[in-house]
């Protein structure tokens, strides 16, 4: 089974065998991540350990999960056995926590984790802070650069009173994402007038190759992004232990699947509300800030979108949202398109065109669907899910369907089938 380590120093010669099960966190270019960002985290200000910690745990995580190629064929195509060794400030704390943190993390993935933690002593990194610690922000809010991150910090800005400010924090390993997210972010400074707003942004991913210079696999799926996104809005919350946001429509984040061979662990959990409880749940107990937050928990993408017209009005809203990245699908340079043009039938596309037209929004998003190129469009048949959503619209949500989602016991049933019936009812105006 795969067995990995996080390592925080490394020796001038690295044997083949360490460096294969290693993934070293270094201030220098030896190191297995992105530069710009060391394992101390002190860029992003005096972060207590714990959350440091959790930020380890995250970026470990998400890299051997990037590491791991599945095997594809039947239910179980993603179940992997993954064993994890990771430095962190209080060993006994994490190793009390770890079975219950692995399956957390399970069901994130769908796989398998072992987790166990070593004892490291840290030393304070000098990097200057870009987080100012002298004035508590209300909160920390996740901008990916889609729209429900996008109308999140649209309403958590509009809620600042006087003196008032929240922090923006995005994280991105594409690159493509960056623009998009600089651009949503001063949008929403210039739309919602008020104070000046803080923002962090974070490039942070496993690098393609080992510390050795052999590459590493490449497993395309990575569902584990959102824990370290998580993380990382957790650590600056931390900072003046504050709430942080993930805003999420609630229908996503219940992810009802489309047909039978989408249940259980094919469907994506990064935004649940078990996978939120009891992640914050799990933390919490270790002693790190786990303060998690989604505003929208209870609302579909569509009132979301009603939400940002009644904010910023009609128009200013259809070109907001339209300049927004919801695409799930890769691969478009290969049929030569830029990587940040929409395709229009995979889910989150899909969930998109639905809530604009269910809003009355006009929608202003260059989709590469439909194609009078055939190859593009044989391409854009093999991933489009607007069949199966048919068939899901065709069907609908039943309250035994809403028992196989493994919502948390306080979730109330009927709430999550309310909830589930407009998000449907969404998707049908798209075909209406």
């Amino acid at each position: 089974m795969p067995r990995f380590a996080l390592r925080l120093s490394a020796a001038d010669d690295i044997p083949a065998d360490e460096a294969a099960s290693s993934f070293y966190w270094l201030d220098d270019q030896r190191s297995s991540f992105t530069p710009g960002i060391g394992p101390h985290l002190g860029r992003l200000g005096a972060i207590p350990p714990l959350n440091v910690d959790v930020v380890r745990i995250a970026l470990t995580v998400l890299a051997a999960d990037r590491s791991v190629l599945r095997q594809s064929g039947g239910s179980d195509w993603n179940r992997r056995q993954i064993d994890l060794e990771i430095p962190v400030s209080d060993a006994a704390a994490w190793n009390a926590v770890s079975e219950e943190l692995a399956r957390t993390l399970g069901f994130l993935s769908g796989d398998r984790w072992g987790l166990s933690f070593v004892q490291q002593e840290d030393r304070a990194s000098g990097n200057a802070a870009q987080v100012e610690e002298g004035v508590a922000p209300q909160r920390v809010v996740l901008l990916s650069g889609g729209a429900d991150s996008a109308i999140g910090g649209l309403y958590s800005r509009s809620l600042l009173g006087a003196g008032e400010h929240h922090v923006l924090l995005s994280h991105f390993t594409n690159t493509m994402l960056a623009p998009i997210q600089r651009h949503v972010a001063a949008e929403i400074e210039r739309l919602v007038p008020g104070p000046s707003q803080e923002r962090v942004v974070v490039h942070l991913g496993r690098r393609g190759e080992r510390i050795d210079g052999t590459s590493y696999p490449s497993e395309p799926t990575t569902r584990s992004r959102s824990f370290l996104f998580l993380a990382l809005g957790l650590a600056v919350a931390s900072i003046h232990q504050v709430p942080l946001w993930i805003p999420e429509n609630g229908f996503a984040s219940i992810n009802p699947p489309l047909g039978r061979e989408r249940l259980g662990s094919l469907s994506t959990r990064t935004t649940h509300p078990r996978f939120l409880q009891d992640l914050s749940g799990v933390l919490a107990k270790a002693g790190a800030h786990a303060l998690i937050e989604n505003p929208f928990a209870q609302t579909t993408k569509g009132e979301m979108y009603r939400r940002a017209m009644g904010l910023i009005g009609v128009d200013e809203a259809s070109a907001f949202l339209s300049a927004t990245h919801s695409c799930a699908l890769t691969g478009q340079r290969a049929h030569g398109f830029s990587s940040d043009r929409p395709c229009g039938v995979c889910f989150g596309c899909v969930l998109r065109r639905a809530s604009f037209t269910s809003s009355g929004l006009a929608d202003r998003s260059d989709y590469i669907a439909p194609s009078s190129d055939g190859d593009v469009q044989k391409w854009l048949d093999s991933k489009s899910v607007e069949q199966p959503v048919r068939n899901f619209i065709r069907r609908g949500v039943t309250m035994r369907d809403l028992t196989t989602l493994s919502l948390p016991a306080d979730y109330p049933m009927r709430d999550a089938f309310d909830l589930c019936q407009r998000g449907v009812q969404e998707l049908r105006s798209l075909y209406s």
